[in-house]
């Protein structure tokens, strides 16, 4: 580490959170909304949507280590920092082409609408990865301090917690008063979050420091990817923690547009889904001031096995109990929420520091820097799995009976769509107790390990 650069503190923490808010206004609005606006609004099918969706995360998810490999291997401008050139140019980017995938663009005819929604949304994806994999590198070099990019991986996960607050209260400026999605107000938050994160990620990018150079590298050295991909592979801790983080994605993030529609068919009042959001929210953001001490006295995994093992419980217990669908109903709805998301919000918070443990052991293994690399294939197993969600979650909601162009479903496919969240629910968290329990093998003294010098 550098020590003529300012010593590592507070401002590095509050701008690195500021890295996951500002990417976040723009991927939560996308995730949250996509589906919806283009289904609700446009006029897509959800068949249509599932395969564009497929087709569109996959190219998505390879993003991820295309620009990983360029961003290893090619530094932009004469600058000292490497990361940060690259998260310049995607905020640009990602400004007009957050607002590209919401332009209501209802006069098109079936196929511009096909064509429009998979140019503008593989356009983006690569906007955001040219931002986000940067900023997910950036982890490894603000300080070689495990104690230090612990607390990255808290105020990562505060950020992102600031852009969900956000989305949060949406509901209650894009439905209109009968109860409908509007397409002009979607369009125009996309502006205002899109300017609003272009400001947020310079704003990052001013706080935060560079100081860690990369050892054992020359300057014309690339990277090998293929000994990076069976490095991954061979890494069982990093294997668990992908398949936690690939069924939180599953079955959390990508349940968000049916959460808005269990409040907009169910209970009948989709202005009333930020309750919802809210409810996703209190356990991580309860969580956050007691997360090291917590840790410090089980450790990251015990702790992620025990919430989650209460979480599959709440989601069972939910998806048969006989909620009724008004404002009781909405209350008992939302109090299960916040168990069943208990799990899935322990690891949210720590799952950036569990994966800089399996960075960590993997050099001490194999006494090769591979970060950004590693990294890179993390992310891209996160990107397929948002697009492998959506798509799943389009077809179960067409087994289920929602039919997406009627304003009012009958209250047979509005009680399926409330057990087809909760079952989900229930469904995710089991897969991360198991892959946590089972795979994920950094044990507690190991992982105290790693904040020894």
């Amino acid at each position: 580490m550098d020590s003529k650069l300012r010593p590592f503190g507070i401002r590095d923490k509050i701008g690195y959170a500021f890295g996951d808010f500002g990417c976040g206004l723009s991927f939560s609005l996308v995730s949250n909304y996509m589906f919806l606006f283009y289904t609700q609004c446009i006029g897509l099918s959800a068949k249509h949507w599932a395969w564009i969706i497929i087709v569109s995360k996959a190219w998505d998810a390879i993003n991820d280590i295309l620009i990983g490999t360029l961003v290893d291997n090619k530094k932009i401008g004469k600058s000292a920092s490497k990361f940060m050139p690259w998260i310049s140019i995607g905020s640009l980017f990602l400004v007009v082409l957050t607002i590209m995938i919401f332009v209501p663009v209802t006069s098109f005819n079936q196929t511009g609408k096909i064509i429009w929604c998979l140019l503008s949304y593989c356009l983006w994806s690569v906007a955001y990865t040219m931002v986000n994999v940067p900023y997910g590198s950036l982890h490894s070099v603000i300080s070689d301090d495990p104690k230090d990019r612990t607390s990255l991986s808290t105020f990562r996960s505060i950020g992102a917690g600031f852009a969900m607050i956000f989305i949060m209260l949406l509901p209650n400026i894009v439905y209109d008063d009968d109860n409908r999605l509007s397409a002009n107000s979607v369009f125009t938050i996309s502006i205002i979050f899109s300017v609003a994160a272009f400001f947020i990620l310079f704003a990052m990018r001013k706080l935060v420091t560079e100081r860690v150079l990369r050892e054992g590298k020359s300057e014309g050295e690339k990277v090998n990817y293929f000994s990076a991909i069976k490095t991954f592979f061979t890494n069982r801790p990093m294997v668990g923690a992908t398949i936690a983080t690939v069924s939180s994605v599953i079955f959390f993030m990508s349940t968000a547009s049916v959460s808005n529609l269990v409040f907009q068919f169910y209970f009948g009042d989709a202005q009333k889904a930020s309750f919802a959001t809210l409810a996703s929210y209190v356990p991580l953001v309860a969580l956050m001031p007691f997360i090291g001490k917590i840790v410090s006295k089980m450790g990251k995994k015990k702790f992620i096995c025990i919430t989650s093992v209460i979480s599959t419980i709440a989601g069972a217990v939910m998806t048969f109990l006989p909620i009724p669908r008004d404002s009781t109903g909405i209350i008992i709805w939302v109090a299960g929420l916040m168990l069943g998301n208990l799990g899935n919000c322990v690891l949210q918070i720590t799952v950036w520091a569990i994966v800089a443990d399996c960075i960590e052991k993997s050099y001490r293994e194999t006494g090769r820097r591979e970060e950004s690399s590693l990294y890179a294939i993390y992310s891209f197993f996160r990107k397929l799995s948002q697009g492998l969600g959506s798509a799943l979650i389009a077809v179960l909601l067409s087994a289920v009976g929602f039919v997406e162009t009627a304003a009012v479903q009958t209250p047979q496919v509005a009680a399926n769509i409330k057990m087809l969240y909760a079952g989900l629910i229930a469904f995710g968290t089991f897969i991360i107790y198991i892959s946590m329990k089972f795979i994920y093998n950094i044990n507690y003294k190991e992982e105290m390990g790693f904040d020894k010098n």
